[in-house]
């Protein structure tokens, strides 16, 4: 086995950011924010970074490398955060079949009070879905917890036509440029 990079940090509860960072070598000290999530306002990549920084702030001043991240999926105009249930997951679903629509992901490390911040955001078209596909996949436990209510990672890779940008984006964290934002504070 290869070498673990530096700990880090995560102000999140998400169970694919902390695989993401465990999948690039990162030891992880998860400590879950209480951070207001209510939307700021402005662009998506402005208002991801701005719940990022509320997550951040919540952990509060530590030695080391600390991550905080918020992801959004927008369609046109309309920001799809988590689903409400299973009426809402159905809606999120029906509006992204057969469109495309951007993932954003803001983020904000901070290590020894430098602070560095970012936002990605990666196209995603899906195919044109069935209600059966839908009804079926809400039935799952996928689209709980997740923007736009579906995991790429997950069955409803088979809903996707094509990405362009971060594929580890749209799982919830762009890890190249988090990696690099990282090495910069070092």
């Amino acid at each position: 086995m290869g070498q673990t990079r530096e700990t880090i940090i995560l102000a999140s509860g998400s169970p694919r950011r902390r695989c993401l960072l465990e999948t690039a070598r990162f030891n992880l000290d998860i400590r879950v924010p209480n951070a207001d999530e209510t939307w700021p306002g402005g662009t998506p990549q402005r208002g991801t970074v701005e719940i990022a920084r509320r997550k951040l702030g919540c952990i509060g001043a530590v030695e080391g490398l600390v991550l905080a991240a918020d992801t959004v999926v927008v369609l046109g105009d309309e920001r799809l955060g988590k689903p409400r249930d299973a009426a809402d997951a159905v809606k999120m679903l029906q509006a992204l079949s057969d469109c495309e629509h951007q993932v954003v992901t803001g983020f904000c490390l901070s290590k020894n009070g430098v602070h560095r911040d970012g936002a990605v955001t990666t196209r995603v078209w899906f195919r044109k879905l069935t209600q059966l596909e839908i009804d079926v996949y809400v039935q799952s436990t996928e689209p709980w917890d997740k923007a736009g209510a579906y995991a790429i990672q997950g069955a409803a890779g088979a809903f996707i036509d094509r990405i362009e940008g971060s594929y580890t984006n749209v799982v919830g964290l762009p890890v190249a440029e988090v990696i690099a934002a990282a090495e910069s504070l070092s």
